[in-house]
């Protein structure tokens, strides 16, 4: 794992770290102890709202601590088949044409469809460039290419960035549902 980007699993291992340095500190008396293992547990939940920290920027592109990743043409295109696709329909329900509503509710549909197969696709896209990232860099870091490693740390992070941009769209969706 690279100091400069935040690490989820990281921040899990710290946030264990500092829970137990903080009952240890409780159970002994030892306020240092608790203090730093609160400390650690505050440090843990910042590094991991920061590796979740996503902003979605225009034409499709996902933006992270780890970098940036522009999504795939399914999913922009199904985007943009859901509006048009409820233009229609609402255009046709103000018109009272049924059939308009009708070919807008089917466009909308299919826009949803073609978004959910370009989010499954940059999702396992993502995974991949992390798993290859990740094993590719131990490899590289245990040769000592530090060229080779740095490649590979910057596909994990590219992977990393393609798998936040569809939580982030996602959770989204299921917010507007609710």
């Amino acid at each position: 794992m690279s100091n400069k980007n935040t690490s989820t699993l990281q921040s899990y291992v710290d946030s264990a770290t500092g829970a137990v340095q903080s009952v240890v500190g409780s159970v002994f008396g030892t306020a240092g102890d608790q203090a730093e293992g609160q400390a650690k547990q505050d440090k843990s939940q910042a590094e991991y709202d920061a590796s979740h920290a996503t902003a979605k920027l225009p034409g499709g592109i996902t933006a992270t601590a780890s970098g940036v990743s522009k999504d795939s043409k399914d999913r922009s295109a199904g985007s943009w088949a859901q509006t048009a696709g409820s233009a229609k329909e609402f255009v046709g329900g103000v018109v009272g044409s049924e059939s308009l509503k009708q070919s807008g509710r089917e466009q909308n549909l299919a826009g949803q469809e073609q978004e959910a197969r370009g989010q499954v696709n940059d999702f396992a896209s993502g995974v991949a460039d992390r798993v290859s990232g990740t094993v590719g860099g131990a490899v590289a870091g245990a040769t000592g290419d530090r060229v080779k490693q740095a490649e590979y740390q910057h596909q994990h992070d590219t992977g990393k960035t393609q798998e936040r941009g569809v939580e982030h769209d996602i959770q989204k969706q299921a917010e507007a549902r609710q």
